[in-house]
């Protein structure tokens, strides 16, 4: 589909999707989102559902401006996959010994390395400029510089949540290595913290929705958190090349015979600000819930754990601000999906794939999600599909 346009009050709201199918609590919040003075444009896609602070699915282009609830307090969250040189022939028929490799190479929910990993020891994972990033954590904001023990251990872990590691098989048999995360502990603190700053700021003071608070450029708090924000957007995709890494080794190890080889590594951030040049004006972008999609690269728009995902490469679309989804997309709260579905419903919804089947991942059962081919029908304007995945393990927090 193309998009529909929605009246808003200082631009027009473009949707790829049904606006009648969007609950009214996102549809408030991307009203809220149009009244704000810096605004330039609001694009909105197809997995959009109401977020905390700000609707996940939304583009927000601002001039001269910034909002650090509408990134998310998984500052650089994302995705990354990999083709391996691996058929579906030459996996086993049981792989709960697979998956549990790799969560003993990947540290998942709250969990942390033991020890620093050392990049350096990591088959083909390059170190340059390691040295210099973790000199810029004393330039951080001073409330969060005790973490940095914390945040050098859990470089390379997974988290929780909607997070996971997947070993996947395209249409043609290949196998595939895919990962979702973030900037774990120490992103959701700079988050937090920024957040607050912005919602003190006497410009602040009359917007519709406090969670709006901006940072304004040339000031000394813009200044401040576009540091620690780039900074934390490094940070993820370090964390996400790392347990690339360590899942390679894991594959390596367990599949020696083969001798695997894998191709160019698909990175891509979906929580994240970016400066972009739009219509003459240098704007700054921010993607909750949605990737960059220019044309010809490469994204990730995974399903949820029990259905398919797709790699995809962008149409280069404008009126989208080059984006597209960044994944299915909930149809419904994590206490809904509790309420709604039981252990049972998560067997039948994922059979066939490796994974965890109990209560404390029933938050992420199929069912709590769009249906993810709906979600990629609707934006055929943004991207371009250039191979489906089907998970046969998966690893959550």
């Amino acid at each position: 589909m193309s998009y529909v346009e929605v009246p808003g009050a200082k631009v027009p709201i473009r949707m790829w999707t049904d606006p009648s199918a969007v609950e009214d609590g996102a549809m408030r919040q991307l009203q809220n989102v149009a009244t704000l003075p810096w605004i330039k444009g609001l694009a909105v896609m197809p997995d959009v559902h109401y977020g905390k602070g700000a609707t996940v699915g939304s583009v927000i282009a601002m001039h001269g401006a910034v909002c650090p609830a509408a990134v998310g307090v998984d500052i650089g969250c994302g995705m990354s996959a990999v083709k391996t040189s691996l058929t579906a022939n030459d996996l086993p028929g049981d792989l709960s010994r697979l998956r549990s490799k790799i969560e003993q190479a990947i540290p998942v929910g709250r969990g942390m390395h033991d020890d620093v990993v050392d990049p350096g020891r990591l088959h083909g994972l390059p170190t340059a400029g390691w040295d210099d990033f973790w000199s810029r954590f004393d330039g951080v904001a001073e409330a969060v510089r005790f973490r940095r023990d914390r945040a050098a251990k859990q470089m390379g872990t997974l988290g929780g949540g909607n997070h996971f590691v997947e070993l996947c098989i395209d249409e043609s048999g290949s196998v595939w290595l895919m990962l979702h995360s973030g900037s774990r502990n120490i992103g959701k603190e700079l988050a937090e913290y920024h957040i607050g700053q912005a919602q003190k700021l006497p410009h602040n003071q009359g917007l519709v929705d406090r969670d709006l608070a901006v940072f304004v450029a040339d000031t000394p708090q813009m200044a401040a958190y576009r540091n620690d924000l780039f900074w934390a957007q490094e940070y993820a995709k370090h964390n996400r090349a790392i347990m690339m890494a360590l899942f390679q080794d894991v594959v390596r190890k367990e599949f020696k015979k083969a001798k695997v080889t894998f191709e160019p590594v698909i990175s891509c951030h979906h929580n994240y600000v970016a400066e972009e040049r739009y219509d003459g004006m240098d704007l700054l972008v921010t993607r909750k819930g949605a990737i960059r999609a220019g044309s010809g690269e490469f994204g990730i728009i995974p399903g949820s754990m029990g259905t398919g995902s797709y790699i995809v490469k962008g149409l280069g679309n404008e009126a989208s601000f080059n984006s597209a989804s960044h994944g299915a997309g909930r149809k419904m709260s994590r206490s809904a999906a509790k309420r709604r579905f039981t252990t049972r419903d998560l067997e039948d919804q994922t059979r066939g794939v490796e994974c965890r089947k109990d209560s404390g991942v029933v938050d992420e059962i199929p069912g709590a999600y769009k249906p993810i081919e709906q979600v990629i029908d609707q934006q055929r304007d943004l991207v371009q599909v250039v191979a489906k995945l089907k998970q046969v393990v998966c690893v959550k927090g």
